[in-house]
């Protein structure tokens, strides 16, 4: 019984440009900086951070979903995979959010002033 070699390039290339594409995307979106992401908050942070942080997210499962080929495993192993790690970037996010603002207000509201 032999087993035939299925090339990969179609689906490397795939992975490339929709990586490239979000990439790009997110390079654009900071270099241009909109008025309409940059100056409108949703809890203490402006639009324009999370969709940043979302795009990041998604090309972070992309990347494990590809070159990590959980496409192909059990549910329980993806489950055992992502849950533990969607539970952990939720909880930095509000770790982030929560001590960010702390030092935002701290600096605004006292006499401290901005040294850096």
């Amino acid at each position: 019984m032999s087993h035939e070699h299925v090339s990969n390039t179609k689906r490397i290339w795939t992975v490339f440009g929709l990586l490239s594409l979000i990439t790009t995307v997110e390079v654009a979106f900071g270099i241009i900086r909109p008025d309409a992401l940059y100056m409108h908050n949703f809890l203490t942070m402006n639009l324009l951070n999370w969709l940043f942080i979302i795009l990041t997210l998604v090309k972070a499962y992309y990347i494990v979903w590809a070159f990590m080929h959980m496409e192909g495993e059990k549910n329980s192993l993806k489950n055992a995979v992502v849950w533990p790690l969607i539970f952990l970037v939720c909880y930095l996010l509000f770790i982030l959010l929560t001590e960010g603002d702390y030092v935002f207000e701290v600096f605004k509201n006292s006499t401290i002033k901005w040294n850096f």
